[in-house]
């Protein structure tokens, strides 16, 4: 039998969020953030610009230790985008379930 996968909400535990820290920002994401005059944006990402040392990422210019997205925040209740009107496309196009990074994985599987 095929394995289909069902919809399912996002239950904003942030698992997808602290993944991992290269969130792939495209061009056009970066295009839309100058646009927007998102400078705010714009600085962190040079700032906390992501470098490889042996198998986790630092930032290239402190050396402090990347963990997830910078964006990613806990409001005291849920946890939360910083940028989520204008999140990175990878985000807006990730689908809750669709990885095994997510919880949810396991319940999106249904046999058809």
């Amino acid at each position: 039998m095929m394995e289909k996968r069902k919809k399912i909400e996002c239950r904003r535990c942030g698992r997808c969020c602290l993944a991992d820290f290269t969130a792939y920002v495209t061009d056009e994401d970066i295009a839309r953030w100058k646009a927007e005059q998102r400078d705010d944006i714009l600085e962190i990402l040079e700032r906390e610009h992501g470098a490889w040392e042996g198998d986790h990422l630092v930032s290239s210019e402190t050396g402090r230790a990347l963990h997830g997205c910078p964006f990613f925040m806990f409001d005291g209740e849920n946890f939360c985008c910083a940028i989520h009107e204008t999140r990175p496309a990878t985000c807006r196009h990730y689908e809750p379930g669709s990885s095994e990074i997510c919880p949810q994985f396991r319940k999106t599987r249904v046999d058809g």
